[in-house]
């Protein structure tokens, strides 16, 4: 690869952490998300198990002798190394023997069945994962306002400039896909859904080699999409397909369907934050639904840019699709974790981030600004509610926004940003 050439991605950084403390490490995530091109980055030798050449000869010289595609100059690129599995024990084996630092760099878009791995890997092979570009990343925010610093209580206030509604709709439209990047609006919805397709008729079935009703994952893929940053049980969903669709799908077939889509990288939840905040409050279990990237959802539902300004109840859903995707990015670079919070007393906080030390940070996703005070005004109640409790309460508040020209933090404490002007 021309090197002058490659767009920096946040987890970089982390890469070349990791390959200074472990002798591997895989980088794990959807397709097409940039898995391959900032791997070679980091690389001095590859091997790729899909090169079509020679009817995809290197594939067939892998499993005929996982050990003998290991040997060149370290760090070496196995690239979609779930093909052959075996190459795992390969490469767990030859970090043993040599025992250097950032000696092999796997890529993988799926979680392989335990079947012909003997080794976990752990201490050997480090798993880092890899997503869809934030818009830091494509360059679609200013990066005025840092993460990190944000969840430190630290923000100089600062003009962001305007977005507006068209532009936002098209970000979530177009999605973090690397190849999509420059393509015009009017085009983006072609890679999210050749994307679906590919998972669908070619990788569901490569990652166990069984047949599925196609149909039925279908049917299954678009009731996600309709409850997109949604808390929706696996009963619910089952409803809305007999509801939506007039087909039915037991629980059993879901579990598996959504077991199968999670190895993929297809989706993403969000887990309830589950820290002890609130002794005297039971919290709630439900894991918020999301697709890897809202485009997929978008994809799905055959939601245009056009349509979703005439929708603006599922484009704010999916407009908390893009924020947490994005916050979601930003917190894993220092090592932050994103959670959201839900309990039995109708207390509810679209996403949290807890840090490495046990404070945590609470958030309200809103796309208007005129929601702003609305959610700052909750915030605060909440935070009061737990301090009443004697709770842990949040360091900081803050409101993320679409439609805000300014970073600021409000007369009460809490911040206000963009989502235009964030980074890690």
């Amino acid at each position: 690869m021309n090197k002058n050439e490659y767009k920096p991605r946040i987890i970089d950084r982390k890469i070349e952490e990791y390959l200074s403390i472990f002798g591997a490490i895989c980088i794990e995530g959807p397709k097409w998300c940039g898995k391959t091109w900032t791997s070679s980055y980091h690389c001095k030798s590859k091997f790729m198990l899909g090169d079509p050449d020679g009817n995809f000869q290197n594939r067939s010289l892998a499993e005929l002798s996982p050990s003998l595609v290991l040997e060149g100059e370290t760090p070496r690129l196995i690239d979609e190394w779930q093909e052959v599995p075996p190459l795992w024990d390969a490469v767990r084996h030859k970090v043993d023997r040599k025992s250097e630092k950032g000696q092999y760099i796997l890529t993988g878009s799926a979680t392989p069945n335990h079947k012909g791995i003997m080794h976990s890997g752990a201490g050997r092979i480090a798993r880092l994962r890899m997503r869809p570009m934030s818009l830091y990343e494509s360059g679609d925010s200013s990066g005025k306002v840092s993460l990190k610093d944000l969840c430190e209580g630290k923000l100089t206030p600062v003009m962001t400039g305007e977005v507006d509604l068209p532009k936002i709709t098209e970000l979530i439209y177009r999605g973090g896909w690397p190849g999509n990047i420059d393509t015009p609006v009017d085009k983006a919805g072609l890679l999210p859904n050749e994307y679906l397709k590919a998972v669908i008729e070619d990788d569901i079935y490569r990652i166990d080699g069984i047949k599925r009703d196609v149909a039925k994952m279908n049917l299954l893929l678009k009731s996600l999409a309709r409850n997109e940053s949604t808390t929706a049980t696996n009963k619910t969903l089952k409803g809305d397909v007999k509801a939506t669709d007039d087909e039915d799908i037991d629980t059993d077939t879901i579990a598996v369907y959504l077991d199968i889509f999670t190895r993929l990288f297809l989706l993403e939840n969000q887990p309830p934050f589950a820290s002890n905040i609130r002794s005297s409050v039971r919290l709630k279990q439900a894991e918020k639904r999301h697709f890897a990237d809202p485009s997929l959802a978008c994809a799905l539902l055959k939601a245009t840019p056009a349509r979703l300004i005439n929708d603006l109840e599922t484009l704010g859903l999916l407009f908390e699709a893009l924020c947490e995707r994005d916050l979601r990015i930003y917190a894993d670079s220092f090592d932050a974790k994103l959670y959201h919070y839900q309990d039995y007393d109708n207390g509810e906080i679209d996403a949290v981030i807890e840090l490495a030390d046990g404070r945590w940070c609470a958030f309200e996703i809103k796309l208007g600004a005129n929601q702003i005070d609305k959610a700052a005004e909750k915030l605060i109640k909440l935070k009061e509610s737990i301090e009443a409790n004697s709770g842990i309460a949040p360091s900081v508040l803050c409101v993320i926004c679409g439609l805000s020209n300014a970073a600021y933090m409000r007369s009460d404490g809490v911040f206000v940003v963009p989502i235009t002007a964030l980074k890690d």
